[in-house]
């Protein structure tokens, strides 16, 4: 493969034009971000490092790093399973193969979310949220970190969700205000947390099983089908969330969930059986996808 011509005595801008040509040959949508996540992750440069030095020389580590991480991208890898992090909001949490990436449309869910976690701080000084399916914690953690009066009880049915999840918030020190547990939906929750939850949010699998095999390859090629699939409409996990929702929320509380952009409006129309104020929120591209509900 080309990647093994790279020079022993090349400069972080060799290594780094010369990256950007070769993820371009390879049709990389973005060669030039590519190059530099995996500039950072061999070299821990920041980005905005890199730039500022151009004329270090690349260690033999460093361009074996290099090496590796343009060859796992140049197959059509996710760029964030090759670099093994991945930025959301104001945290950055580890993310490897068999987990879901985290999208940006999910950074509006939590702004959803938060506007729940906030009401309940105003009105007792703590909140309490229920994350179900965490994938790799980026919702419960953002939340935590953002909002350090409430305290997070996150689920998955996935053990290597969960692993995953544990280990950000041990690398977050929000240890001790976000609880793990490996179970489907909330079955591992006792009585006691019964009506005890301000908040349930969750990203659950939404996308349509019909609609699976129209997903980009390197969505469907890379990222695991049990975080993807949805059901034949896209919500068999979200109803199961609609409705065990009532008995975790106190009255008042919110549920949020984000759904695919074709399924809201049924979503919604299930949800009134039981809840309030039931709303479709757009995301970042004018698309819908949060709904949100007020538990009576």
């Amino acid at each position: 493969m080309a990647t093994a011509h790279m020079q022993e005595d090349w400069t972080v801008q060799a290594a780094l034009d010369w990256t950007v040509s070769y993820l371009e040959a390879k049709n990389d949508e973005h060669p030039r971000r590519s190059a530099e996540w995996l500039m950072s992750a061999a070299t821990g440069l920041s980005r905005i490092q890199i730039y500022t030095f151009f004329d270090r020389l690349l260690s033999g580590d460093e361009r074996s790093l290099l090496r590796e991480g343009v060859r796992r991208r140049a197959l059509g890898e996710p760029l964030q399973y090759v670099t093994g992090e991945v930025a959301f909001r104001h945290i950055v949490v580890h993310i490897e193969r068999g987990v879901l990436i985290p999208r940006p449309e999910t950074e509006v869910l939590v702004d959803v979310g938060l506007a729940a976690v906030d009401e309940a701080i105003e009105a007792r000084g703590e909140a309490r949220i229920l994350d179900l399916c965490c994938g790799s914690g980026v919702i419960a953690l953002s939340i935590a970190n953002e909002r350090p009066l409430a305290t997070v009880v996150a689920t998955d049915i996935d053990p290597k969700a969960v692993a995953l999840t544990r280990r950000n918030a041990q690398a977050l020190y929000l240890q001790d205000r976000v609880e793990v547990y490996e179970c489907d939906l909330a079955s591992a929750l006792g009585d006691d947390s019964l009506g005890t939850f301000d908040l349930v949010i969750s990203n659950p699998p939404y996308i349509p099983t019909a609609e699976l095999s129209t997903l980009p390859q390197e969505v469907s090629g890379f990222e695991p089908r049990i975080a993807l699939d949805g059901g034949v409409d896209g919500l068999e996990v979200f109803n199961r969330i609609c409705s065990l929702a009532q008995g975790y929320l106190r009255s008042g509380g919110m549920l949020a969930c984000e759904l695919h952009e074709n399924t809201l409006a049924q979503a919604a129309s299930y949800c009134v059986k039981w809840y309030q104020q039931v709303e479709v929120v757009r995301d970042l591209t004018n698309r819908d996808r949060i709904l949100r509900a007020r538990h009576p």
